[in-house]
């Protein structure tokens, strides 16, 4: 899951929903665990209670209250002393000292206080500060036995009993909550990865289309994107017919425009040496050239908008240079190529011959014997692939500022040279519009270098 995609803000706002779901039913859980375990603590306390509360009320046989009570509240821990476990019987209608456990020793309970109300049956319950700063659960209820006298009667419990429950079932709590947040986690990412399969089909669909391997979406697709594939598959088609379309209004305009000019032409020639004659032929071959690059530029245009055409580079290239071989054989020109690897130009093999037709050609021109080609692929921007071809040759080069000069459209350098000077300004203009560029240096071997990079399949 990469940063700022789908599937991650999908997996993060579930983990999100996931934690707090788990935090509040932990939190609740706990505090109804809590809740229990003081009940039925108190209810144990209840049970002493009333016992305590029984011997009181029952008439004293003359074997002594406080030993009648010991014996039946059943619990050796009122015997161990500081044990936690204490009573005591307090008259509070006259001054008289308090009857206690044993395990109180010389110690007293205190009173919860007003804050504490009493429960139906009239006990008050809550967390009381007991000898050695013990942390005590006390119950205590007041009883009015008339002339008998009325007395308070409390019961206290070890609170770190109720303590270490819940701490047990706290951390039981929090382990069996962190695996089931892994195993809830694990779902979300299967789920993810499952709901968002049909996306991830959709974007390789697409890179198969720009690569050429594919020319359409395919495939049955969840209702929710099929429309999303059937409006791409419809944008592909409509693109081909808009490029299709250009290319006819291309030709039918080439076509179009080609008679006017021979007819001005010929009737220009008619004429023979007349100076209007002469200024028409040159105008006439001037706007023929011009007519050419941007009847041409329109074809570049409409094929390098066309998505998914790919061309072999290397074959090609060697084509071309067993081609110009040939044209400059009398010359003695031998065209080298070398590549390290099969690379593929992500555009129309036309215009890969346009491009480095013109720059093969153009370094035979002026090479004295020598032209070597290099094909390396490489990594563009934003990572992207590309395909470098540096064409040299072993002519006189160009300076700074004559490079400058030949890039421009229609300027030559040497009139005796064949061309209408468009050569370089086509390569220029075809490489811009496939997302390259053309650069023009000093080759190693003497001439003019000329590198050509272009996106790759």
């Amino acid at each position: 899951m990469r940063a700022n995609s789908l599937a991650l803000r999908l997996f993060l706002t579930a983990a999100a929903w996931t934690a707090a779901i788990l935090l509040i039913t932990g939190i609740v859980l706990s505090g109804f665990y809590r809740g229990s375990v003081e009940r039925a603590f108190d209810r144990r306390l209840g049970v002493f209670l009333k016992t305590l509360v029984a011997d009181i009320a029952a008439p004293d046989d003359g074997g002594g209250g406080e030993q009648r009570s010991t014996q039946a509240l059943g619990e050796p821990l009122f015997e161990l002393p500081l044990s936690g476990w204490y009573w005591q019987i307090t008259r509070i209608d006259v001054k008289s000292e308090p009857r206690a456990s044993r395990s109180l020793w010389d110690g007293t309970l205190p009173r919860i206080g007003d804050p504490a109300a009493p429960n139906a049956g009239g006990v008050r319950q809550g967390y009381v500060r007991g000898p050695e700063d013990q942390r005590l659960r006390l119950a205590e209820r007041t009883i009015d036995l008339d002339e008998e006298g009325k007395y308070l009667v409390a019961v206290a419990g070890d609170a770190g009993e109720i303590d270490d429950e819940i701490r047990a079932f706290d951390r039981w709590l929090l382990i069996t909550f962190s695996c089931l947040a892994v195993v809830l986690l694990l779902t979300t990412t299967f789920q993810v990865r499952f709901g968002l399969a049909p996306l991830k089909r959709i974007s390789q669909s697409l890179a198969a289309i720009r690569s050429g391997s594919s020319e359409r979406l395919e495939g049955k697709f969840p209702e929710e994107i099929a429309p999303l594939a059937r409006e791409t598959n419809a944008l592909i088609e409509a693109n081909r017919e808009i490029v299709d379309r250009a290319r006819t209004h291309v030709g039918n305009l080439a076509h179009a425009l080609k008679t006017p000019l021979s007819v001005m032409v010929n009737e220009a020639a008619l004429r023979g040496d007349d100076p209007l004659a002469v200024k028409v032929r040159e105008q006439v071959e001037i706007m023929r050239d011009q007519v050419s690059h941007h009847l041409q530029r329109a074809r570049m245009a409409a094929r390098a908008t066309t998505v998914g055409t790919l061309t072999e580079v290397v074959p090609t290239v060697e084509a071309l240079a067993r081609t110009m071989e040939k044209i400059y054989r009398d010359r003695g020109v031998t065209v080298g190529v070398d590549a390290a690897q099969a690379v593929k130009f992500r555009g129309e093999q036309q215009d890969l011959e346009e491009m480095v037709g013109n720059l093969i050609d153009n370094a035979c021109k002026w090479a004295q014997g020598r032209v070597f080609v290099a094909i390396t692929p490489e990594k563009a921007a934003e990572g992207r692939e590309a395909v470098r071809i540096v064409i040299d040759d072993d002519g006189p080069g160009l300076t700074a500022a004559q490079r400058e000069k030949v890039a421009k459209r229609g300027q030559r350098l040497d009139e005796t040279k064949p061309g209408s000077g468009l050569g370089l300004s086509i390569v220029t203009d075809l490489s811009s519009l496939y997302g390259g560029g053309l650069t023009l240096g000093n080759a190693p071997i003497g001439g003019l270098r000329a590198e050509l990079v272009l996106p790759s399949g």
